[in-house]
């Protein structure tokens, strides 16, 4: 297929080069003159998504992806799709949907879950949202990029279930680090907290797979002094979109506003910016009641 690809950082760059790698002819534009191999380097937006069956766009926030929407679907051809695979707020996610039905293009919202990791190995999951035709097109792609992608419903639910799904993380994160902080105070041999909760009824993918407590479970973040799969800004970003979601929504998230509060504090005021999500866990053994 022919694909413009808008975004080319730390997810974007990867996914443009497997795509290319699959076979696709890919044209790429970042702003800040990234060049990926396989990939043929546009000078706009609307060059790369010229003559393109689907445009990529992988964006750093709603405000963003309004304004890049605004300059390529003017540029695309009657028919094609463009997919956001930005993190973004439900409602730019359908004001593009809207934007791009004018335009008389398709438009899934597609963000992933998975990380740098997932992106450069292709094993991404895409939460998708929008019409069935558009996401039959992108199959092959999605095929390419991950492992799984799920059809959520239409425009803006891919957007709803990534930040349901990554407020369920944040907050299961955090409960996970107190507990290992906790089990310290008791005298509790942070093995023997591993693996009782990760058979018994606390289990949960942040312990599990993700584990926060170096030397313990499957490899993570924890094991390389939480330089960052995910990053704890990023886990902030996603927390304020689900309250952003759930305010509008007259939606009662209190664990999810708690969540959103203490990532706040460690990366704004503590030392948790540039650190993993899960660096929660030395955040919490370092603290003292009280302080």
């Amino acid at each position: 297929m022919k694909i413009g690809f808008i975004g080319l950082g730390n997810m974007g760059a990867p996914m443009a080069r497997i795509l290319a790698a699959a076979g696709h002819s890919v044209t790429g534009f970042d702003v800040a003159g990234v060049t990926i191999e396989g990939v043929s380097p546009a000078e706009s937006a609307a060059a790369a998504a010229r003559l393109a069956e689907v445009v990529i766009t992988m964006l750093p926030d709603g405000a963003i992806l309004r304004d890049v929407a605004a300059q390529i679907h003017p540029a695309m051809a009657q028919g094609a799709v463009h997919l956001d695979c930005s993190t973004v707020d439900v409602d730019s996610a359908k004001i593009v949907a809207r934007a791009a039905e004018q335009a008389g293009v398709a438009a899934l919202d597609a963000p992933v879950s998975g990380g740098v990791g997932g992106a450069a190995a292709g094993t991404l999951t895409f939460m998708v949202g929008g019409p069935d035709s558009a996401f039959a097109t992108c199959a092959p792609l999605f095929e390419a990029m991950g492992q799984t992608a799920v059809r959520c419903g239409g425009p803006g639910m891919g957007q709803a279930a990534k930040i349901c799904n990554n407020m369920i993380l944040g907050v299961t994160m955090i409960a996970t680090c107190e507990a290992f902080a906790l089990a310290d105070k008791l005298g509790l041999d942070r093995q023997a907290m591993f693996d009782v909760v990760s058979t018994a009824s606390g289990a949960s993918w942040s312990m599990n797979a993700y584990c926060p407590a170096p030397g313990i479970g499957p490899n993570s973040p924890a094991d390389n002094g939480y330089a960052p799969g995910f990053a704890a800004e990023l886990m902030l970003k996603d927390l304020r979109l689900a309250q952003m979601a759930a305010a509008a929504a007259d939606a009662d998230t209190p664990l999810g506003q708690a969540a959103r509060d203490l990532y706040e504090q460690f990366v704004e005021q503590e030392d948790g910016k540039g650190r993993d999500f899960s660096a929660m866990l030395p955040r919490f053994t370092a603290r003292h009641r009280g302080t």
